[in-house]
C-alpha cells in the first residue's frame, strides 16, 4: 500500500474528525457525524496497522480515536461539562418553558390555603373536633416552634431534604394520573392551614409566620413546581396536540425528569435555611429577609438564565410543544 496516497487520500476526514472533538459544544448532527467518523478513522486505523504499520501515524490516530472516544461516551472533564450545562441551561429552560403550569399551581395553592385558614378561623369547632384544649395548648407553645430545634441542624437538614424532595418526586411520578397530584398538594395545604389557623387563633401567628417563611418560601415554591410539571405531564396524553399520545408523553416525561432532578438541589437549600436560619438566634426580619432572597434567586435564575438559554436554543429535552408554545409567544 502506498501510506502517502493513503494519508492524502483520508488526512480530511481525521481533520474533521479532530475539529469535532475539540468543539466546545455539539449539535445533534455534529455528534452523529462524530460516531461517524470515529468508525471510519477506526478502520483506516486498521488498514494501516496491516499494511503500513507507520508508528507515528498509528499513535496519530490512535490519539485522535481515544480524544473521539472519550467525547462520545464522556470522560471526568465532559462529565463536569455535562453538570454546568445542566444547571446553567437545560434545568433553568425547563422550568422556564413550563413556568404557566407551575406559577398557576403556585397561584392556586396560595388562594387556596388562604381560603381555608380564613374559613377554619371563621369555624373554631372544625379546630376543637381535631385537638384537645391540651393538644392545642402543646402545638402553640412547645411542638411548632420546638420542631426546628429538635434535631442536630445537620440531620435535620438531611431529613427535611429527604421528606420534601420525597413528596416532589411523587407529585411528578404520579403526574401522568392527575388526581393524584391533587390530592397530595391538598393534604399539605390543608395541613399548612390548620397549623397556621391554630396559631393565628391563639395569638402565635407572628411566630407561625417568622418560623415558615424564611425556609418555607423556597420548600413550598419547589413542591408547587412539582406539582405543576405533574399536572403537565396528566395534560399531555389527555390533550397530545398534532402528536401521538405516546410521544407527547415521552416528551413530557424527559422534561419532568430533568425538573425533578434539579429540584432535588432546590429542596436541598430549603433544607439547609429550615435546619440553619429557621431556628437560628438571628432576628426575625433578617430570617424571614434570608428567605425571600432565596426566594428572589430562584425566580432570576428561571426568567434569567431560562429564558436566555431557550433563546440561544440550549434546552436539552425540553417539552418540544411547550417550546414552540414559548418561541411562538416571543415572536
Amino acid at each position: 500500500m502506498d501510506l502517502d496516497a493513503y494519508v492524502l487520500a483520508h488526512s480530511h476526514q481525521w481533520q474533521r474528525l479532530d475539529e469535532l472533538t475539540r468543539r466546545p459544544r455539539l449539535t445533534g448532527a455534529e455528534a452523529d457525524e462524530l460516531v461517524e467518523r470515529y468508525q471510519q478513522v477506526a478502520t483506516h486505523l486498521s488498514v494501516v496497522r496491516t499494511s503500513a504499520p507507520d508508528p507515528t501515524l498509528v499513535a496519530h490516530l490512535s490519539s485522535l480515536l481515544a480524544r473521539a472516544r472519550n467525547r462520545a461516551v464522556g470522560t471526568r472533564t465532559s462529565t463536569w461539562a455535562g453538570v454546568r450545562s445542566f444547571l446553567l441551561d437545560r434545568f433553568p429552560a425547563a422550568l422556564y418553558t413550563m413556568r404557566w403550569w407551575w406559577l398557576g399551581c403556585v397561584a392556586g395553592s396560595v388562594l387556596v390555603t388562604a381560603v381555608m385558614t380564613w374559613w377554619l378561623l371563621g369555624n373554631p369547632a372544625v379546630e376543637q373536633a381535631m385537638l384537645s384544649p391540651a393538644e392545642v395548648d402543646q402545638l402553640v407553645n412547645n411542638d411548632f416552634e420546638g420542631y426546628y430545634s429538635e434535631y442536630a441542624a445537620s440531620h435535620f437538614a438531611a431529613q427535611v431534604w429527604i421528606n420534601n424532595a420525597w413528596v416532589a418526586g411523587l407529585c411528578i411520578a404520579l403526574g401522568v394520573l392527575g388526581a393524584p397530584v391533587v390530592l397530595l398538594l391538598f393534604y399539605n395545604l390543608a395541613n399548612l392551614a390548620v397549623i397556621g389557623s391554630i396559631m393565628i387563633r391563639n395569638d402565635r401567628g407572628d411566630l407561625f409566620f417568622g418560623l415558615i417563611l424564611p425556609h418555607g418560601l423556597l420548600e413550598l415554591t419547589a413542591v408547587f413546581v412539582a406539582g405543576g410539571v405533574g399536572l403537565r405531564l396528566f395534560w399531555s396524553w389527555v390533550e397530545p396536540g398534532d402528536r401521538t399520545r405516546a410521544d407527547a408523553l415521552a416528551q413530557a416525561g424527559r422534561s419532568a425528569a430533568t425538573v425533578a432532578l434539579g429540584l432535588v438541589l432546590v429542596l436541598l437549600v430549603s433544607g439547609v435555611i429550615e435546619a440553619f436560619v429557621t431556628p437560628s438566634g438571628l432576628p426575625t426580619w433578617a430570617r424571614v429577609g434570608i428567605g425571600v432572597l432565596a426566594e428572589l434567586c430562584f425566580f432570576a435564575y428561571v426568567f434569567v438564565l431560562g429564558r436566555n438559554a431557550v433563546l440561544r436554543g440550549h434546552t436539552g429535552d425540553v417539552d418540544r410543544a411547550l417550546l414552540e408554545d414559548t418561541v411562538v409567544s416571543r415572536a
